[in-house]
């Protein structure tokens, strides 16, 4: 029996990367997955597929986690068709890096609606469930640059070392109803995107991580399963930084 077996989990931001490698974990451990995506809708209706062939049930929803009706919305057509929800995991983010000087307005609003508020809508949304339950797990994917910022990024990193905050709050506000919230800040993990980099560049960030090695999505997803499942139960308002030792 998995870890997870007959819980219904949310995943925002899915359909490819880090939403993906989770999503297919929580499936082998007895899940049932329901996830969003923004365009992707080929790539998510595959995962769609091959979740259900782990013989749990999925479904992909096409939702904005940064519309507070959309989230609600959701939410209620996660209820409607999984008749629960044990676990929220807010994945969905974006980047549009730029030093401060040439950033534009529109792209810091932009990371911070996604990436931030994106958090405060989904929990919101499902909140009401979980204290009915007096039961939940929120899990929020923030970031090594939440930590510890990173220059070019002053967007990313505040939207993440925002999520760090809210987490903490939101751990405080409602572990009386045995309802825990915690966030993972991955450091350099290996998706499809990195695979497009120059080779040198990515192995520089490899030589400068104390384990040498870039992580790959099944680490953070691991991460996610220890704090989804009942192995965290006394855990809650904590960051783990999932880097490879980046920030020791």
């Amino acid at each position: 029996m998995g870890l997870l077996e007959g819980k219904n989990v949310i995943i925002t931001g899915a359909s490819r990367g880090i939403g993906t490698g989770i999503a297919q974990i929580f499936a082998d451990h007895g899940a049932n997955i329901a996830f969003t995506y923004s365009s992707s809708e080929a790539p998510a209706f595959a995962l769609e597929k091959e979740l259900a062939a782990k013989n749990v049930k999925a479904k992909a929803y096409k939702s904005n986690a940064a519309s507070f009706t959309e989230s609600e919305a959701l939410v209620a057509d996660v209820l409607k068709d999984f008749g629960g929800i044990d676990v929220l995991i807010n994945n969905a983010g974006i980047t549009k890096d730029n030093l401060l000087m040439r950033m534009a307005e529109a792209d810091f609003d932009k990371v911070i609606e996604i990436n931030l508020k994106s958090v405060f809508n989904m929990t919101k949304a499902v909140q009401r469930t979980m204290l009915k339950q007096r039961k939940g797990s929120i899990i929020n994917m923030s970031s090594v640059v939440g930590v510890k910022g990173n220059a070019g990024q002053s967007n990313y990193a505040a939207s993440k070392a925002g999520m760090i905050g809210f987490t903490k709050s939101i751990a405080l506000e409602l572990g009386s109803r045995n309802i825990r919230c915690n966030a993972i800040a991955p450091g350099f993990i290996e998706t499809e995107m990195t695979a497009k980099l120059d080779e040198k560049v990515v192995q520089g960030w490899r030589d400068g991580i104390p384990l040498k090695r870039g992580g790959s999505t099944e680490d953070i997803a691991n991460a996610c399963l220890f704090f989804a499942s009942d192995l965290s139960a006394y855990v809650t308002g904590q960051v783990l930084n999932v880097d490879g030792g980046m920030l020791t």
